[in-house]
């Protein structure tokens, strides 16, 4: 029929253009003849189709276009019915409908909408007058749309004849072919077998195209470049089109390089008219997927658009076509086209040409199937026109940084963008959607109209940066890429526009903050503190007074604007003819080091920061970075130790900074490479640090000499620490220790080039008549350089000694604030100062200015009580004196007794500190060698162990491992040698003895393959000095990367929160950044559900937000499959949630890199699983039909290097 139709049209072609001539007017289009002709010929009986008005209307799909049809046929006052799989029990598709009805109940979620029989079954059981397939699943299986005309229900869409050779590529084809339409070169039929595919080849060449025979959308598509991977890919590309279409047949053309994808939209009714609605460019493509559609074409010369809509309107006469369709061109740069296949169905895109034409596509669908003509519904070819331009953006659950893989889950927030010329279509938009793996990943169809191109896109890029959604991964970081390039906005792109353009996966991370905030709330409510709490005193409901200081006023000149104007022999110099005795301000890192775990958060120090800055700018220097502050800012307070410098720095601008550097070991505890200690210096200057107290536990000058180079080179004030131990004014106490040993030690400093001379006395064991004799000896002996004394208040006689300090020569002093001071922190702030009022080494700091920053901590003090000292700790301790314990290791050793039950046993401990000690050498005892020291007094604690019985029994005792460590050489050799005989029987089973500075001979680290290492693990968000961190500390830096990535900005809580999380109903705010606060309150914690979750429900900004959070003591007895370890290289995680379709490999097998180890399908794509490296399979933790979540373990590979 369609055959005998082809040739009366070329027949009556042939006579209007003979009649033509004789009536001497011009031809037109289509069946009806010319006026001036009709008079020769006997006119052709018109169609007889009787309107048959819809009353009920099914549609046999699901998603954005059931509720498109739906809303259409609210419009037209026609009654919907809707049908959902089990999957899609929650679907907002089925609420849209008047009526809904679950279908294919116990199939798997996409054979439920190819259930024929069952459709057909529903729609006659509820009267439906006719269905519309909507786009994908049956709408184009002409198999569906027979059984719908025989069961005497109309089709929104072509006959099944039709339906059957359009969506039948091969045959579409030869239609073309017959209507004069140039089409590629392809195969006559349908490829049976690789084997034909390659012979294809071996005659056309590369590259050619696999396409599904009877479906589209990029699925069961594959471009093959090499002929040896022919095979593979017709087996992925069949299997593909088998899930998606229920029919694996494929043909093969030849592929058209770099062309532009132009279709053109066609309407035809029952009377044989046809009409275009003009074109659309969907040349911005990925895996043949398209991603943004744009109507009309933009720089599509009006030649070319006149041949190929005329060329798709003939095609569709030459058919019969009847009803909505698409026929798709390649458009090469030569101005050729190619026809390459109709969609015999409506397209995802035709909101495009909707919104450029203002027709209504669906309901001119609807209008047709019940008999209308076109020219009865106002589409007259003459009448169509194009008004302005539309741009459609598909935004899909898909993670761009992932290579696009799909992502599933629960949607937490979803906010969208709207305003003047933006449409959205869509089914799941909304928080609480539910996305599945088991259809298509499309999210929403975001349209925006404009007069023009440019503006189109520029609605479009305003409106994608509107939206927010959360819970689920999108494509929207890449469509914002796209609309900004260049390319894009001229409209001058073609199918390669992505591949092209490797700038356009380049993302700025999404934030997403408040969301990941309200998943750490919850998680603190559900499983507990983050941080493990040291103590059961709960922190205070107190919110600290800040004191008040001048608004909008600059703070008065400090120190450090004699160090920026000078530099650090100048500041050096400066500090030496100052009259009068200068302070170090150890409460933002010493203090709370010692007393409260160290665990002040920069929370607390921002607010307080101003107020030093006004009221404290005569202070020598701020002590607040370096030491344990470092690895534990990032390990229990999940914050940057960097951040904090920087945002401090820019609250006190005036002060110098100060900070603790091991020497060798930078802010570590073991050795690094020396490039590390130097860069780690460099990157410090640059982030607002001053005077580096380089010091060295052991006083090992060759590692001191390391940090003195480092902070040197920098730019930074240098200020080599002697580490003080024993006691100078008694001659009996040690004859290692004496006022010699300090003099010459000095003198090596001195010569080194340091600016200031430290004496750090991290134990409190300098007496007041040792800091005469030790000071005033220094003094003497080196006039011009400035001296400064630390020491801890341990035994109570800190002020004392610090006043002996400054009266025998001392510059600077340390101190603390009075209530963060005393027992193992510093001497009292208010009393050094109070002390020294109205004397020649007046501090000039006002007392009642020290009674207000008191006031601070105390009231903030009290919000770390968990972490507080004074659990255990009553008073000082002058047994000091004898034990020689470091302060912040006095607390730490007497809290770990106090929490293990061991109270009694703590005596015991420092009793035998003395011991090791003298074990060990007598050495200088400062982290890290006081934690070798306290470490062999508890390991000889615990085994009820004697000095003498150490030494005998030496060469089996299996020793902690930083008494090795020490004995073998890492942390340089200790003042006076080793003690023998116990070190060589101690590494007599050949451990390697270090001679020397141990860090001399490690190799330089590289820092651009350790920063390519930490993007690879997680993402461009890694900065140079995270790289720092990382070289310092790897693991930690990890954790911390990862928790942030997880909960966000934990630092903006307020401190109670942060440690405990917030009480039902509180509310609370938080700053996220400059002008951004979030309101949050706390509303309730549901009950468990199946999965081990709890839902904490939340206002957020008066906004209602959920969080499911897993229960981690429920899940204990749940089973859970084990997820993939994040980092580790032959640990094979699924890349997206799906279903294996095959296991490649079996146990035992050796596989390349690249090689496949399974499939996995998901969202009607297959995905590939390959071999990270080459190794051997250990074990596989999947099946074929295993059901599989993002990261699950799918293989263990035993990698080779």
């Amino acid at each position: 029929m369609l055959r005998l139709q082809s040739r009366v049209s070329q027949l009556q072609q042939t006579a209007r253009a003979h009649l033509a001539t004789v009536a001497k007017v011009k031809p037109t289009h289509g069946y009806k003849l010319p006026p001036g002709v009709a008079g020769y010929c006997t006119p052709a009986p018109k169609p007889e189709v009787k309107v048959m008005p819809i009353n009920k209307l099914l549609v046999a799909n699901r998603g954005e276009i059931a509720i498109r049809v739906c809303r259409a046929c609210t419009e037209m006052n026609i009654r919907t019915v809707a049908i959902y799989s089990e999957q899609d029990t929650m679907h907002m598709h089925r609420q849209k409908a008047d009526e809904s009805y679950l279908i294919g109940k116990g199939l798997p979620p996409v054979a439920a909408y190819l259930n024929i029989p069952e459709i057909i079954h529903i729609a006659q059981e509820n009267e439906v007058d006719a269905i519309h397939p909507g786009y994908g699943f049956l709408s184009e299986r002409s198999d569906f749309a027979e059984a719908v005309t025989d069961a005497g229900i109309r089709l929104i869409g072509p006959s099944a004849e039709v339906v059957r050779k359009m969506g039948d590529k091969v045959e579409a084809r030869l239609a073309a072919i017959e209507a004069g339409v140039q089409v590629v070169p392809g195969s006559p039929g349908p490829i049976q077998s690789a084997d034909e595919a390659l012979a294809f080849c071996e005659q056309y060449g590369l590259p050619v195209i696999f396409k599904a025979a009877y479906g589209g959308g990029g699925r069961g598509m594959r471009v093959v470049r090499n002929i040896e991977d022919v095979q593979e890919n017709f087996e992925r590309a069949s299997s593909e089109a088998q899930a998606a279409f229920g029919n694996g047949e494929l043909f093969l053309e030849k592929f058209i390089e770099r062309p532009r994808h132009i279709e053109v939209q066609i309407l035809g009714d029952k009377y044989g008219n046809v009409v275009h609605l003009y074109e659309r460019d969907c040349s911005v493509q990925r895996r043949h997927q398209k991603v943004v559609e744009i109507a009309p074409a933009p720089h599509l010369a009006l030649d070319i658009r006149d041949k190929m809509t005329a060329d798709a309107v003939k095609l569709a006469r030459h058919v019969g076509y009847e009803n909505a369709g698409t026929v798709e061109f390649l458009l090469d740069r030569n101005g050729e086209y190619y026809f390459i296949e109709v969609n015999a169905r409506l397209q995802v895109e035709h909101t495009v040409t909707e919104e450029a034409t203002g027709v209504d596509l669906v309901q001119s669908q609807i209008r047709v199937a019940e008999g209308r003509a076109l020219p009865d519904i106002g589409l007259n070819q003459e009448d169509i026109r194009l008004n302005g331009c539309a741009i459609q953006c598909r935004m899909t659950t898909e993670d761009p940084a992932r290579n696009f893989q799909p992502d599933t889950g629960r949607i937490e927030v979803f906010r969208s963008g709207e305003g003047m010329g933006i449409r959205l279509d869509s089914a799941l938009g909304f928080a609480g959607a539910l996305i599945s793996p088991y259809y298509d990943s499309l999210l929403v169809k975001v349209i925006a109209h404009a007069h023009d191109h440019p503006s189109a896109g520029a609605k479009m890029l305003r409106c994608l940066r509107e939206f927010r959604i959360r819970g689920v991964k999108t494509n929207i970081p890449f469509l914002l890429n796209v609309l900004q390039h260049p390319k894009f906005l001229e409209g001058s792109v073609d199918t390669y526009f992505i591949d092209d353009h490797p700038q356009l996966f380049h993302f700025v991370a999404s934030q997403n903050r408040a969301q990941k905030l309200l998943h750490y709330l919850g998680q603190v409510m559900v499983n507990g503190p983050s941080t493990p709490l040291a103590t059961n005193i709960e922190p205070s409901d107190i919110s600290p007074t800040i004191p008040e200081i001048p608004i909008a006023k600059n703070p008065p000149p400090g120190w450090r604007d004699v160090l920026l104007k000078d530099g650090p022999e100048g500041f050096a110099k400066g500090i030496r003819n100052h009259k009068g005795l200068l302070l170090m301000d150890t409460t933002f890192r010493d203090a709370h080091q010692s007393l409260l775990a160290t665990r002040v958060r920069t929370y607390d120090m921002k607010k307080i920061a101003p107020y030093v800055a006004h009221r404290f700018s005569n202070l020598y220097s701020l002590e607040n970075w370096g030491g344990a502050t470092y690895d534990v800012s990032m390990r229990f307070l999940h914050e940057c130790p960097w951040d904090r410098l920087e945002k401090i720095r820019k609250r006190i601008p005036n002060i110098p900074f100060q900070m603790l550097l091991r020497g060798a070991n930078a802010v570590g505890y073991t050795n690094y490479p020396d490039n590390v200690v130097m860069k780690f210096c460099e990157l410090a200057v640059q982030h607002g640090m001053d005077i580096f107290r380089v010091f060295d536990s052991l006083n090992y000058l060759p590692n001191l000499m390391i940090g003195m180079e480092a902070a040197g080179k920098a730019g930074g004030v240098v200020e080599a620490a002697i580490s003080y131990t024993g006691d100078v004014s008694d001659p009996e106490r040690s004859q290692k220790y004496t006022l010699d040993y300090y003099m010459n030690m000095a003198s090596e400093l001195i010569k080194g080039g340091t600016h200031v001379l430290g004496i750090k006395d991290m134990a409190g064991l300098l007496k007041p008549k040792a800091a005469t004799l030790l000071i005033g000896a220094l003094r003497d002996k080196y006039p011009d350089i400035p001296i400064h004394v630390h020491t801890h208040d341990t035994a109570g006689a800190g002020v004392a000694a610090m006043l002996a300090a400054a009266e025998a020569g001392a510059d600077v002093v340390d101190v603390a604030v009075d209530s963060m001071s005393g027992m193992t922190s510093q001497p009292s702030m208010g009393a050094i100062v109070a002390a020294l009022q109205k004397t020649d080494l007046d501090t000039d700091i006002l007392l009642d200015d020290v009674s207000n920053y008191s006031s601070y901590w105390e009231q903030t003090r009290n919000l770390y009580g968990p972490f507080e000292c004074t659990r255990t700790m009553k008073s000082g301790n002058s047994d000091i004196y004898v034990n020689e314990i470091p302060g912040g290791q006095y607390t730490n050793l007497q809290f770990q007794a106090f929490s293990l039950g061991l109270a009694d046993q703590f005596e015991e401990v420092k009793k035998m500190y003395v011991v090791a000690n003298k074990l060990l050498g007598d050495i200088p005892k400062v982290t890290p060698s006081s934690k070798v020291v306290g470490d062999l007094a508890q390991f000889m604690v615990q085994n009820k162990l004697t000095a003498q019985m150490v030494i005998d029994r030496a060469e089996e005792l299996s020793f902690p491992l930083s008494v090795v460590e020490y004995f073998q050489g890492y942390l340089g050799e200790p003042p006076g040698g080793y003690p023998e005989p116990l070190r060589t029987k101690i590494l007599s089973r050949g451990q390697v003895k270090i001679e020397g500075r141990p860090g001399e001979t490690m190799a330089p680290l590289d820092f651009s393959k350790l920063k390519e290492e930490l993007i690879e693990k997680h993402g461009n968000i890694v900065r140079d000095v995270d790289v720092m961190s990382a070289a310092l500390y790897p693991k930690v830096l990890d954790d911390y990367l990862d928790f942030r990535s997880k909960y966000g900005p934990v630092e903006q809580l307020e401190t109670k929160i942060f440690f405990v999380g917030p009480k039902m109903a509180q509310e609370c705010e938080v700053e996220i950044e400059k002008g951004k606060t979030l309101s949050i309150k706390t509303l309730a914690v549901g009950d468990l559900n199946k999965n081990g979750q709890r839902e904490v429900f939340f206002e957020l900004n008066g906004q209602l937000r959920s969080v499911l959070i897993t229960d981690t003591e429920a899940v204990k007895e749940v089973h859970f499959h084990p997820k993939a370890l994040k980092g580790v290289r032959g640990s094979v995680g699924a890349p997206m949630p799906g279903t294996v379709v095959v296991v490649k490999v079996k146990e035992g097998d050796f596989v390349e890199k690249g090689d496949p180890l399974l499939i996995l399908t998901a969202m009607k794509m297959e995905m590939i699983v390959s071999a990270p490296a080459s190794g051997t399979v250990k074990n596989i933790a999947v099946e074929t039909g295993m059901k599989l979540e993002g990261d699950d373990l799918c293989v263990d590979l035993e990698c080779v290097n």
